[in-house]
């Protein structure tokens, strides 16, 4: 199977096997200039060496965004402060009750009758957690989907970034980019004139060092939050539903206790992680297992392969709710983990406490569902599901 094809994209997990028996954790892909590394051991310990292992990508296309992951310390640890103090638990546990209002406004509808067709992805999974996104950062419900496209946009613009080879032209891609970034412009200059009591003008009226954000700033802080606020979520929906269908002992296991929801979202991030891949960029030549990396080679840290690591996870290929311990990768480690992931862990439980008891039954669909934009990204962008109530 070619890497990182559709095919492997829709289940890596027997192309990471078959790396595995082939004898090295890391494997060289020299079409992409990159090394993937598949081991727990060795993708814990570069998550954590942020000294050898930079976060400030570089490609033939520069710099293509200005984010926080991107970022090494010092300048990661400034910015990741303006942040995480939107992120704070109590500031997340404040939500839940309205997360679970906008959920029971999705869900009632979609669900109304007494059985049918869905498209969970498009219709739910998508919307819940950009609408929580909206009432954040302040912007209207109605422009949704203006922001979940231009989320999808930024997404297929990171590819040919990551990957050596992959289309870089991608105009339309560009043009939405443009005309979201118009868009928060406007925003941005609204709130300078009325500030309201959102994150989006706590952006604004931040500082670093005594200095406020410049709108470039600023507007890569959203884009961050618009992808990496969201597209956790969505798929950590999307993966909890088709791993629960095709699991029903696991299905039935939860239904009958709901205290395991907790830890059925942290084996869903293990067996079925939303992203499968971080990256780094290696500082100096340095060997890795059995294989030679040269200084400013691109690192794919296989992050959905370290959660299957047999040395770390007894029998990883078994879907269990109640797996203890269970210290995956799913949001990352180190000074880049997931600033989101406590959203995306709420997010969770209430869209599964709120689905389940609306369906007996469901199953997934056909046509075999098509993997999202970037190849890094592990979901579908559609998920046809048939249900009863």
């Amino acid at each position: 199977m070619k890497l990182f094809s559709e095919e492997m994209r829709q289940n890596p997990y027997p192309v990471y096997e078959e790396l595995r028996r082939a004898g090295s954790n890391v494997v060289h892909v020299d079409e992409f200039g990159a090394s993937m590394v598949l081991d727990y051991d060795g993708v814990k310990r570069a998550l954590h060496d942020h000294e050898t292992f930079s976060s400030a990508l570089e490609s033939s296309r520069g710099q293509l965004f200005e984010w926080l992951p991107l970022f090494d310390p010092p300048r990661h640890t400034q910015m990741r402060a303006i942040v995480n103090r939107a992120f704070t638990p109590r500031s997340i546990a404040a939500l839940e009750d309205r997360i679970r209002e906008l959920s029971g406004m999705l869900a009632a509808p979609l669900l109304a009758a007494g059985s049918g067709e869905i498209d969970l992805a498009v219709d739910y999974a998508e919307a819940l957690p950009m609408l929580v996104m909206a009432d954040m950062l302040g912007l209207p419900h109605e422009d949704w989907r203006r922001l979940s496209a231009w989320g999808a946009a930024i997404l297929c613009l990171i590819d040919p970034f990551l990957r050596k080879g992959a289309d870089s032209t991608l105009e339309a891609q560009e043009a939405i980019h443009a005309e979201g970034t118009a868009y928060l412009e406007a925003r941005i200059d609204e709130r300078r004139s009325q500030p309201k009591s959102d994150l989006l003008t706590r952006l604004v009226q931040a500082e670093v060092d005594g200095t406020k954000l410049t709108q470039r700033q600023i507007i890569h802080f959203v884009e961050l939050l618009i992808v990496a606020g969201t597209e956790t979520t969505t798929n950590l929906i999307t993966n909890s539903i088709i791993t629960l269908a095709e699991n029903p002992a696991e299905l039935a296991r939860l239904r009958a206790d709901p205290t395991l929801m907790p830890s059925a979202i942290e084996e869903i991030m293990r067996y079925r992680p939303s992203l499968q891949t971080a990256f780094r960029m290696a500082r100096r030549p340095m060997v890795l297992g059995d294989r030679e990396i040269p200084a400013g080679w691109l690192v794919y840290l296989m992050t959905g392969a370290a959660n299957r690591d047999s040395s770390v996870f007894p029998d990883p290929n078994r879907f269990d709710i109640g797996r203890d311990p269970n210290p995956h990768l799913g949001f990352g480690q180190g000074i880049h983990v997931c600033l989101g992931a406590p959203l995306a862990r709420l997010e969770g439980r209430v869209a599964l406490a709120d689905l389940l008891p609306r369906m007996a039954t469901f199953e997934v669909g056909t046509p075999v569902w098509q993997p999202r934009g970037a190849f890094h990204v592990y979901g579908p962008s559609s998920l046809p599901l048939r249900y009863t109530r």
